[in-house]
């Protein structure tokens, strides 16, 4: 009788005991997620013991929520040693008060991040919010006091959508209905209703709802999403009747709807189905005769633009003359002045603009590095952000204004988050380089941009490639306490690659990975190891591959292509096999991965997907494992996890593997990210620094 795949086993048992304790098989609510919590313990205890090889050492620690395989204790030495870099903090801009004389940031002074007050530039932070899970987005009521903010449980993804008020004592009151996912929260003008994304009607469906915040029980559904994308509001006309609409359908098609809230009538304003393009709204103008958005159906580039709402009218394009991505765009609440962000090769820079006139001017104060967050105060005089450089993490900045929408004056820091006692001068800024990859003189990419830190001393170095996730994510010169240490502590030179298919490079560049060309993103890392070799101050015979998300389907298929070029591998909440991934991600997002990936169902493309999987191909990976993973993951399931590290173990694979039962995607708790980091360390010890296999 053939053995039980691990995974199998896994599946078998938490059938058996789902049925059994009466448990949904969908994670869409706070109970459901302490009944999961709870099953999962049980069950990976269970399961870890029954199918693991008697060889395998299995651990606990922060009060039995993170479950570790055959990873050593670690040293005291360690846990030391990273003490100072596991310790920095940061405060992102949030919001401005009532009266704009504060803000609002997220900071963490206990294991999570909360939301807290500044009353003035270098004050105090004052805690306004206290709970055990990191508060989400956070939108001050129009005109009033009080605010909104999202929260999940156990990193479920499943947000609820809490209301405070935080000048007065009473607790933040729940909104939605407990079991649904919600988010995208807009106010109406008048704050006292708002659109919301919720999934309540059927758990799946990305559908847009109303409701009187003082009154929870008026909720009701304005737009049933019609297929499986995501549909979300994104502002309200200045009589309240009209929603500006957002559909999501892939990274490469998104269009605008104008709805009418009292009869349903709904008009497309932007996109194509028949030739799509990108287009993302930002706000009706001041006038309400027309609305403000960024669009690439004009280039190859997204650019803010302006278009009327008369029907057949065409988009008059801003920002035409900038090569690179708008990132973001905000508005005054008079909707006269505005501001926005554009990636510059992965950099930030930040422009005013006159909403009447439609000219823009850059705002040359703003240092290097990244800048989102953007909100004006109710007065429209100072301009909220916050700033993240190489050097410092994220912190709250307020830029003053100008009585021209165009006139700025200084910029001030508000907030200075603690960097552990580390001296920040001495932190590596990355250098921005291009290597050419495989196809590069066959009518591929010129070249792929990386973002190269480079350790003090001489080398040759060993080397660290992190991968970003996404998959059109892209890997940016922001503040990063991780690379920081493995600087310090394993002098390794860490290389940042954007291969093709990330975002911030054009349409064209982004879509160069998708469907039958996937594993070409994947040979871009194989060039990237080339030009290592070529590289006297990097030694090619100590390379590591690390990622997470799409970044950890990256490292397995990496691993698979290049073990006989790399000496070790971590893999974050990664994919193993797209198949199972697609049939087992969460309804709500299903069909916008299918947009990316390629749809599972049809033969062709569910042949090619299990045929570029890594756990079709795991015989060929053949270096060392750390796999991390969270067990109430709702995008890249645990199963992903499972399934691999089964497999590698059953040809005899080293394999580190971790599953913190109280995460989702990632760890957000700072006790599991801590341990995390030290195992990680640990391992990047054994297997990358050491002169020979």
């Amino acid at each position: 009788m053939e053995v039980l795949h691990f995974v199998d086993l896994y599946h078998v048992i938490y059938r058996w005991l789902r049925l059994r304790f009466v448990i949904p098989p969908v994670i869409n609510s706070e109970k459901a997620v302490k009944q999961h919590l709870i099953l999962s313990s049980l069950l990976t205890l269970l399961v870890f013991s029954a199918s693991a090889p008697a060889e395998v050492i299995t651990t606990e620690t922060n009060n039995g929520n993170l479950v570790m395989q055959d990873i050593p204790e670690i040293p005291a030495s360690i846990v030391a040693d990273l003490n100072r870099f596991q310790n920095v903090r940061s405060a992102a801009f949030l919001d401005w008060t009532e009266d704009g004389g504060g803000i609002f940031v997220s900071t963490r002074f206990g294991d999570v991040s909360q939301v807290h007050r500044v009353g003035h530039a270098g004050g105090a932070r004052q805690q306004i919010t206290f709970f055990d899970e990191p508060i989400g987005g956070v939108q001050r009521q129009p005109g009033g006091s009080k605010m909104l903010f999202t929260m999940d449980a156990g990193g479920s993804e499943f947000s609820q959508i809490f209301l405070l008020d935080p000048a007065g004592n009473d607790d933040a009151i729940m909104l939605t209905d407990g079991e649904s996912r919600n988010g995208s929260v807009t106010w109406d003008r008048s704050g006292e209703w708002i659109a919301y994304r919720s999934t309540r009607r059927n758990g799946a469906s990305n559908d847009v709802w109303l409701m009187n915040v003082s009154k929870p029980e008026t909720a009701r559904m304005a737009l049933a999403s019609p297929d499986g994308t995501g549909w979300s509001a994104s502002d309200f006309s200045k009589d309240n009747r009209k929603l500006l609409i957002s559909n999501y359908i892939g990274n490469a098609d998104s269009r605008v709807h104008l709805l009418d809230i009292e009869s349903g009538d709904m008009r497309l304003l932007a996109g194509d189905p028949d030739n799509p393009s990108s287009n993302f709204p930002i706000a009706f103008d001041h006038e309400g005769t027309g609305f403000w958005y960024v669009t690439d159906v004009a280039g190859d580039f997204r650019q803010l633009a302006w278009q009327s709402l008369d029907e057949g009218s065409d988009p008059v394009i801003i920002t035409g003359e900038i090569p690179w991505n708008v990132g973001g765009a905000e508005i005054s609440e008079d909707r006269k002045r505005g501001a926005f962000s554009m990636n510059v090769d992965g950099m930030s820079h930040i422009y005013l603009l006159d909403m009447v006139s439609r000219e823009f001017s850059p705002v040359k104060s703003i240092p290097v590095g990244l800048a989102y967050g953007l909100e004006f105060s109710p007065d429209g005089r100072r301009l909220g952000m916050t700033l993240n450089t190489s050097k410092t993490p994220s912190d709250s900045f307020v830029l003053d204004l100008g009585d021209d929408p165009l006139e700025y004056g200084e910029l001030t820091r508000w907030t200075f988050s603690e960097v552990g006692g580390l001296d920040t001068d001495g932190f590596i800024e990355p250098e921005l380089v291009h290597y050419p990859t495989f196809d590069s003189a066959t009518g591929g990419p010129e070249s792929i941009p990386a973002w190269v830190y480079k350790p003090e001393g001489k080398g040759p170095h060993p080397v660290i490639i992190s991968i970003h996730g996404g998959p059109e994510g892209q890997a940016r010169p922001s503040f990063n306490s991780t690379y920081q240490m493995w600087l310090k502590e394993l002098g390794a030179v860490i290389i940042r690659p954007n291969v093709r298919g990330s975002a911030g490079y054009g349409k064209h560049y982004m879509s160069l990975d998708n469907g039958f060309k996937r594993e070409d993103s994947v040979r871009d890392i194989g060039a990237l190891l080339d030009w290592i070799a070529t590289q006297p101050d990097m030694d090619s015979g100590r390379i590591a591959v690390q990622g997470g998300s799409y970044g950890g389907y990256m490292v397995l298929a990496s691993a698979v292509h290049y073990s006989d070029r790399l000496k070790a591998a971590v893999d974050i909440v990664g994919i193993s096999n797209f198949v199972t991934f697609l049939e087992n991600t969460q309804d709500y997002r299903r069909d916008m991965r299918r947009a990316e990936y390629g749809d599972e169902r049809e033969p062709a493309m569910r042949e090619h997907l299990q045929a570029i999987s890594p756990l079709t191909h795991v015989d060929r990976i053949n270096i060392p494992m750390l796999v991390v993973q969270g067990q109430n993951d709702p995008r890249v399931p645990v199963t992903e996890a499972i399934q691999i590290v089964d497999a590698l173990r059953k040809q005899g694979q080293p394999v580190w593997y971790m599953n913190a039962l109280n995460e989702g995607h990632g760890y957000r708790k700072k006790e599991n990210r801590d341990v995390y980091q030290q195992a990680m360390i640990m391992f990047l010890q054994e297997y990358l620094l050491a002169k020979s296999r």
